[in-house]
């Protein structure tokens, strides 16, 4: 472990102590070996893992590739004008002429196929709301295009923690993350997508002299254990900003005005949500240990989601990458049995951001309640299980620090 790397693990002073872990949205393994044992000793300790979604639940993935289609069967065709249209109909066609080229030895080894791949990441591309458009363009880079395949860090850790019997959740709902994205207005929509995919156009007619946001940048910054706001908001948000030299003053306003909008979106009033939601579990269950596992921009900046809890009292301090994780008696005490016989009596089984919302907020009965949720369920599994998913913030291995 490098000297100079920091953790992105804070710990919340109580008995048992929880904790708070600042996750990257990309490939695990190329993250995990810089993660410091302190960290991977809180989570085994911890009783219960929190993520943001739960990205192992079949309705969570559903949702989220809903959120991302036109309403009312319209087509990309039907709201972008023509011009726009055909420029990025031409740039996926290029990135489906490359995929094969871009892919690595690995992937081919695995038996994973450049047509399969380019469909399943774009295939609906025409069925998508503009402002999805613009993120599917974003991640068919070549560094992206070669991390497919291999679990992103959250969900690593949401499968760890299934595969170990801990009590999962997640605290928030997809809609709250897919619909600020929805709700921009649409002539800041068609200027987002035009500048994204001139970015693209010009990566691609000259690669001499231009900056451009990489994955593998992002990597290279969370492994030096880089406590950058500005840089992890990126990655937190899932939007990259717009801003950069090159725009005119009035397009520099307007791109300002955009990352403005997804800072306040996806950032600000997200974490004043989940740290309410974080609170309250905190205080329905006092002698429980947590593990809350949240994009890292969560914690960095101003206004996170550890600000707030310092305002209602409770003392979060970072920890150091060589800091002692306290074991303590109930840390295993609950694995296995009972999670897979569901009879946790003493804290419920969220098994997915939805359990814990019926649990927050209604008073019907939580037995009935899962009945028909799953129910519900596998009449959705069953509609969907044939067809290939590609989810934004589940990405299907850039130089490390070392």
């Amino acid at each position: 472990m490098p000297d100079h790397q920091n953790s992105f693990l804070w710990t919340l002073n109580r008995d048992p102590p929880s904790y708070f872990f600042g996750t990257i949205h990309v490939p695990y393994t190329k993250v995990w070996n810089h993660i410091p044992e302190s960290t991977k000793e809180a989570f085994q300790q911890s009783e219960n893992i929190f993520f943001e979604l739960d990205l192992t639940d079949v309705y969570t993935v559903t949702a989220l590739a809903n959120c991302q289609l036109l309403p009312n069967g319209e087509n990309l065709s039907d709201v972008l004008p023509v011009d726009m249209f055909n420029r990025l109909k031409s740039h996926l066609e290029y990135v489906r002429q490359k995929m094969p080229s871009w892919m690595s030895a690995d992937q081919k080894g695995r038996g994973m196929y450049a047509d399969y791949l380019f469909n399943a990441i774009a295939g609906n591309w025409q069925r998508k709301r503009p402002i999805w458009v613009m993120l599917m363009v974003n991640s068919l880079t070549e560094s992206d295009i070669k991390s497919r395949g291999t679990p992103v860090l959250d969900l690593y850790l949401a499968q760890q923690a299934e595969k170990i019997g801990k009590v999962t959740g997640a605290i928030e709902r997809v809609e709250e993350q897919c619909v600020p994205l929805n709700e921009l207005n649409f002539s800041q929509v068609l200027f987002a997508l035009n500048q994204t995919l001139w970015q693209h156009e010009a990566y691609r007619a000259s690669e001499e002299g231009l900056t451009r946001y990489t994955t593998d940048e992002l990597i290279y910054h969370y492994n030096c254990g880089d406590l950058n706001a500005v840089i992890l908001n990126q990655n937190t948000a899932q939007v990259r900003s717009l801003v950069n030299n090159s725009l005119p003053p009035g397009a520099q306003e307007t791109a300002k005005l955009i990352d403005e909008y997804f800072r306040l979106e996806l950032i600000n009033k997200r974490n004043e949500r989940m740290a309410e939601r974080v609170i309250s579990l905190l205080k329905a269950h006092p002698k429980k240990s947590f593990f809350f596992a949240f994009g890292a921009g969560h914690f960095l900046g101003n206004n996170t989601i550890l600000d707030r809890l310092w305002e209602e009292g409770y003392r979060v301090e970072h920890t150091p990458a060589d800091s002692i994780i306290p074991k303590h008696k109930n840390s295993n005490k609950h694995h296995g049995k009972n999670r897979k016989k569901g009879k946790n009596t003493s804290f419920p089984n969220y098994d997915s951001f939805s359990d814990f919302w019926f649990q927050l907020e209604s008073d019907t009965d939580y037995s009935d309640w899962l009945k028909k949720r799953d129910k519900h369920r596998k009449k959705i599994y069953n509609r969907y299980k044939e067809k290939p998913f590609n989810d934004l913030w589940v990405k299907m291995d850039a130089e490390t620090c070392v």
